[in-house]
């Protein structure tokens, strides 16, 4: 006769069935958090070269890395989004957000993947570097379909620009935000949940 299957009480339950519900929460405000610690920065914004004043810095991106690195790359390209929507709303800035959310996806999404991957400083560098490259690669493309149609600017000044203002200026933005995002990711490790990650290996981070 089979025995009976007896419940499993919630002090038998393992560790993790009993600890997803706090670490779902957890990462649910922290990445809110993220959220509007990336739409305060996108309201101090200043320029990065000489002359071009009407492109400028912010490091609203950052908190959309960190959130990459913390919880992967869809928690990372949400924060960023949700961020980028909240600014354009604020503004009444519709082509600014559409191309915040592009430039925020295309570096995100890469940077945050790989690391998610293989979570180890190096590759961190790798994955910066990648989402760096499809990030200023978005923001030239952007920038040419986006600008002729909002803003009137002719298509052909958007291509004259492209080598001498927006890709070093793209290239330098990327720049900041993964030096930034590497540093204050060093930071606020230890605090954040990031044991509930599949693939995670924290040991591999401090290897490295």
């Amino acid at each position: 006769m089979p025995q009976p299957i007896m419940p499993v009480r919630p002090h038998e339950a393992p560790r993790s069935l009993r600890n997803a519900n706090r670490f779902s929460t957890r990462t649910l405000v922290t990445c809110a958090l993220l959220c509007a610690i990336g739409v305060l920065l996108s309201l101090v914004e200043f320029p990065l070269l000489p002359g071009v004043t009407w492109l400028k810095y912010d490091a609203s991106a950052m908190p959309a890395l960190v959130g990459g690195f913390a919880y992967g790359p869809a928690a990372g390209a949400c924060i960023g989004v949700v961020g980028a929507i909240i600014h354009g709303l604020l503004f009444a800035d519709f082509s600014g957000a559409v191309m915040n959310i592009l430039v925020v996806v295309a570096f995100v999404v890469p940077a945050a993947a790989l690391y998610r991957r293989h979570p180890s400083f190096s590759v961190q560098v790798i994955g910066l570097i990648v989402g760096a490259i499809v990030m200023v690669a978005a923001a030239i493309l952007g920038n040419l379909v986006i600008t002729p149609a909002w803003l009137g600017v002719p298509l052909d000044a958007v291509i004259a620009m492209i080598v001498p203002i927006l890709l070093p200026f793209n290239a330098l933005k990327a720049a900041l935000n993964a030096v930034l995002s590497v540093i204050v990711f060093k930071a606020v490790r230890p605090a954040m949940a990031i044991d509930e990650q599949p693939n995670a290996r924290p040991d591999a981070e401090e290897r490295s």
